[in-house]
């Protein structure tokens, strides 16, 4: 399989995923502006996980823009990666539907987590494949941002059962910190 096949098959998933989290948005009823207050909850928990569907999508774009090649491996670890971002249409549905209620946020967290881990690996299997020495190991260094946004998401699912805007509060950090795509990737592929 090409990176293009990889990546045009990524995008559909994608685009699939926010289709499903705009079809739990059903409009009230009524048509006052005042009908659209009882919808607050689940449009933010809808705004939340649109942001991330399109903060993973970019940064994929970015990373196999950066290589020349896939493998098994790569088609894996891009699955596994797909699987955790399927599950965000879930949890955003039961996080908005429950006024954002502890164990919604904890669980929505743990999706952000692992999705992190899973775009980690991902990586990882890209560099492990093309070399310390490619551009896609260049760009991604340390991978200091990909693994604080680890253990950020890894902290606010505890913190959310304690007071639920605690870990969404830190979750918005994750989103804050890669809302501007990966200009690592981009910077090397300009040289």
């Amino acid at each position: 399989m090409t990176k293009g096949r990889l990546e045009a098959f990524s995008d559909g998933v994608i685009a699939i995923i926010i289709t499903i989290m705009v079809l739990e948005l059903r409009p009230p009823h009524e048509s006052d502006l005042n009908a659209l207050v009882p919808l607050a909850p689940k449009f933010s928990s809808y705004l939340m996980s649109f942001v991330f569907v399109g903060i993973y999508w970019s940064n994929h774009h970015h990373l196999l823009h950066a290589v020349k090649r896939v493998n098994g491996r790569v088609l894996w670890a891009n699955l596994h990666l797909l699987f955790w971002l399927s599950l965000v249409p879930f949890v955003t549905a039961w996080m908005g539907e429950n006024h954002f209620s502890s164990w919604t946020v904890s669980l929505y967290g743990s999706v952000l987590l692992l999705a992190a881990i899973a775009y980690f690996i991902l990586a990882h299997s890209l560099i492990s494949l093309h070399g310390k020495d490619s551009a896609i190991a260049t760009a991604l260094g340390a991978d200091f941002k990909g693994k604080v946004s680890i253990v950020i998401c890894a902290v606010g699912i505890p913190l959310a059962l304690v007071k639920w805007w605690l870990g969404f509060a830190l979750y918005v950090l994750v989103a804050i910190m890669w809302l501007i795509p990966d200009r690592r990737i981009e910077r090397i592929l300009q040289q």
